[in-house]
């Protein structure tokens, strides 16, 4: 075992797991992850719950409990969901106290059906926030359209947002000034900016999935060579805009008012292609002020045979913009690529959504109480 985890660390990469299950709490797992492994962060997901809680390890008596209540199943998913934030947000309490804040963070997200509705979304994430009753909690809102004005409300209430489900450059440009007009309304209602967090996930394997199978249509030694290295362009080139928008002059007026700036954080970094190293979405995107939130796999991967070579981000913008330049060259549309991996996105999770509710339903019946 290599300490390349405490190195990414020492780089000033936050590590996060990319998931959560009530085995994962109960059996001590998690906490042995923040004490062994330097991770100071959990992100949820719905297909991370769809997962933890058809597994039905660990919720069969708070499930029985939900039956005899008789509540909805919407009722029942949000009660399970928000009780694991809980109970995952106070193991990382020591955490969020050391680091002001900035890391020990557990991130739910809205109802994914939400996804399109703005005032929906920000009705949800105040009800999350509310619910959960954690300071280290970060709600996560979609950077749909929909999502951006939802994300500027949010904060502006002074609750701390995680943004999902970002693929385009435009688009992050977008999160990044949703964020700071949420920071300007929330310093016009007089509130400490200071406890106000959010971090930016910008998700970057799929980008590659996507990017290569059109690679592969094109089929020439020229495409084929450009394999495997338009996402870590694309999220290269998004830590060069957060470096721009976070040294800028309307950000400058918010950190005179103790602002966090909002960190980027590489999402999706497990890697679907076998023919690419399994580290290549951590080793390759090496900066400060980072979070990368990786998946169980890729973490203990990076751990055993991780190289971490310092700094893999700066320096390479002039490369990173003429890969993707030449993918468009290509005839491989950039604004057509991320347009349809946010839609799918937000499809799949959306799906994840709608088998969990089948599957606690069924669940809820199954353990109702027989009236004699």
């Amino acid at each position: 075992m290599t300490d390349a985890l405490k190195r990414l660390s020492d780089e000033g990469v936050a590590i996060w797991l990319d998931d959560l299950s009530r085995k994962r709490i109960t059996s001590g797992n998690l906490a042995e992850l923040i004490d062994q492994s330097h991770v100071v962060g959990v992100t949820t997901n719905p297909s991370i719950f769809q997962k933890a809680i058809s597994s039905g390890d660990g919720y069969e008596q708070q499930l029985a409990d939900l039956a005899a209540r008789k509540v909805t199943v919407d009722e029942a998913i949000r009660m399970i969901t928000t009780a694991d934030v809980r109970d995952a947000a106070d193991i990382l309490r020591p955490v969020y106290d050391s680091t002001e804040g900035q890391d020990g963070r557990v991130s739910i997200e809205v109802d994914p059906r939400l996804a399109h509705e703005t005032t929906a979304t920000i009705a949800e994430a105040k009800q999350l926030a509310w619910l959960v009753d954690r300071p280290n909690t970060l709600i996560k809102i979609p950077a749909t359209k929909a999502g951006l004005p939802a994300i500027t409300e949010v904060i502006g209430k002074g609750i701390s947002v995680n943004v999902t489900l970002i693929f385009s450059l435009e688009r992050y440009r977008e999160v990044m000034d949703a964020y700071l007009a949420g920071l300007e309304k929330a310093k016009a209602a007089g509130l400490d900016l200071a406890k106000i967090h959010s971090v930016a996930s910008f998700f970057v394997s799929r980008v590659d999935s996507e990017i290569d199978k059109r690679l592969d249509a094109v089929g020439t030694d020229e495409a084929k060579a450009l394999k495997g290295k338009a996402a870590l362009a694309n999220a290269r080139l998004a830590y060069e805009a957060y470096e721009e928008v976070f040294s800028g002059e309307r950000w400058a007026a918010l950190d005179k008012a103790q602002a966090n700036k909002q960190r980027p954080l590489w999402a999706s970094t497990g890697v679907k292609d076998p023919a690419y190293k399994d580290t290549l979405y951590v080793v390759d995107l090496v900066a400060p002020g980072t979070v990368n939130t990786m998946p169980e796999a890729t973490l203990e991967a990076t751990a055993d045979h991780g190289v971490v070579a310092g700094d893999t981000i700066r320096g390479t913008y002039d490369q990173a913009r003429a890969e993707l330049d030449a993918v468009a060259k290509l005839g491989i549309s950039y604004d057509d690529v991320v347009q349809l991996l946010e839609d799918e996105g937000v499809e799949k999770f959306e799906a994840s959504w709608n088998d969990l509710l089948k599957s606690t339903e069924a669940e809820l019946e199954r353990l109702a109480p027989t009236e004699a």
